[in-house]
């Protein structure tokens, strides 16, 4: 009789167990898993970026409840250099896995998300992966290894202490850092006319290394020095270009390095300053196809 009992309260259970595995698993999930995720999200990087933009914002709640929110987890986990990291949609919020799959196919919010964090921390590719209980999984293939990362930042100091001095103003560093970069840099016509791909040009180990970019090594290179002269600064997209804004004064300025650094005719190098630290209505005046940017992103720069 002891053992009918004892059959027939584990059958309830594992009955239980089944029916309400969905909610067993959530709550697993949120007293243990999360718990734990944002724990280690505390341990930040050296390249986190403490500090928020106007379209992008560093949470510590990882329990989203509208579209902004889950925004606001993507670019807090790329800003702290996570490669995994997992949060979970509460149920209360009907369309979270709806909202994170729209976001997650969205590659050119994503690209403009990344643009706002250090470029050591940004993504090569990112995959969002979800399941039926709500948990949400944040893959993150950074664009800059270790070995790059050491390259990059030994080559940077050496540069550094050549081109600026402790007399020097903030300004007069920014310049000679525009200056160093277009003068030991060639645009890399082959990748953008024929795809033919020789250099890592589209990144700041193309410029810096290689004396080889693109729009993107010529911003990730100028985003490095901004970043060691402590100013606010992210690069700025449009639909087939990318260049830096920065911070100076409380007022945002624009700089395109590749646009300053012409290719010429002849084959000649060329150094100019018509994009150098200029204002969002002097841009706009300037040029007016390749610079058109999301102002409903970049809101810093809206005029």
């Amino acid at each position: 009789m002891k053992k009918y009992v004892v059959c027939i309260l584990l059958v309830l259970s594992f009955g239980i167990v089944y029916v309400f595995r969905k909610e067993i698993y959530r709550i697993y999930l949120e007293q243990f898993v999360l718990k734990h995720e944002a724990i280690v999200l505390e341990d930040k990087n050296t390249y986190y970026r403490d500090f928020d933009f106007d379209f992008v914002k560093q949470t510590d709640n990882f329990v989203p409840s509208t579209k902004e929110d889950l925004i606001s987890i993507y670019y807090t986990v790329i800003n702290a250099g996570k490669k995994n990291f997992t949060f979970h949609c509460p149920k209360k919020y009907k369309t979270c896995t709806e909202d994170v799959k729209e976001l997650a196919n969205n590659q050119v919010l994503l690209s403009h998300i990344n643009n706002f964090v250090h470029p050591f921390n940004g993504f090569k590719h990112i995959e969002t992966e979800y399941d039926s209980y709500g948990a949400v999984t944040l893959k993150i293939e950074p664009t800059y290894n270790k070995e790059k990362i050491i390259m990059i930042t030994q080559k940077l100091k050496q540069i550094e202490q050549e081109i600026w001095t402790d007399t020097m103003s903030i300004q007069d560093k920014i310049k000679a850092a525009h200056d160093y970069i277009i003068n030991h840099t060639k645009y890399d016509k082959d990748r953008s006319d024929s795809n033919i791909v020789r250099y890592q040009s589209d990144t700041a180990y193309g410029s810096l290394i290689d004396g080889i970019a693109l729009c993107g090594g010529y911003t990730d290179a100028m985003a490095l020095f901004l970043e060691d002269l402590g100013l606010k600064n992210y690069k700025v997209s449009s639909e087939n270009h990318v260049w830096n804004a920065v911070e100076l004064n409380h007022a945002w300025y624009h700089m395109d390095l590749t646009w300053d650094d012409p290719v010429m005719s002849d084959g000649s190098d060329s150094l100019e300053y018509n994009f150098y630290l200029i204002t969002p209505s002097e841009l706009e005046e300037l040029e007016d196809t390749e610079h058109l940017y999301p102002k409903e992103i970049y809101q810093e720069l809206a005029i």
